[in-house]
């Protein structure tokens, strides 16, 4: 069981008028991190795309811990706690560099065929390929292998 792990910079354009970094910078994060997690199973956007489907999200939920500023280190984790024929839920949680929890979320996404609009499933050999990355939420708190990308 694996997890995508991300180090990530805060720049000034990230923070908000409070001071700390604007809270569409996280969903900005999730998004690298389901494109690492598509380079690390073999099938970059662009593969999935000449395949004839795509990735969709349905759903996005953040929980904010703690506040994050600018100089701050963060670390982002990310791994698949369930995988289904057409549809996968995708587990983050975001670190400060005190190895400080400051962010959970979770997004649900579905696969659509390009041309009709509709889910598509994965076929098997697709799905292996996610699978070092389906880790249920007890796993989760143990130290795993992590793809640092």
């Amino acid at each position: 069981m694996k997890k995508i792990c991300l180090d990530l910079e805060i720049y000034t354009y990230q923070i908000d008028f409070v001071g700390h970094v604007n809270n569409s910078v996280y969903q900005q994060w999730m998004e690298i991190g389901r494109t690492k997690l598509l380079e690390a199973v073999g099938m970059p956007i662009h593969a999935i795309a000449e395949r004839g489907f795509v990735p969709i999200l349905v759903q996005t939920n953040i929980n904010y811990k703690n506040p994050l500023y600018l100089g701050d280190r963060v670390r982002l984790e990310l791994w698949l706690s369930e995988l289904r024929a057409a549809s996968a839920i995708l587990d983050f949680r975001f670190f400060n560099g005190d190895n400080t929890l400051v962010a959970e979320a979770q997004q649900k996404g579905l696969f659509i065929d390009r041309e009709t609009k509709r889910p598509r499933r994965l076929q098997t050999e697709e799905r292996e390929l996610f699978s070092p990355y389906v880790i249920s939420e007890f796993s989760a708190n143990s130290n795993r292998e992590t793809a640092k990308v």
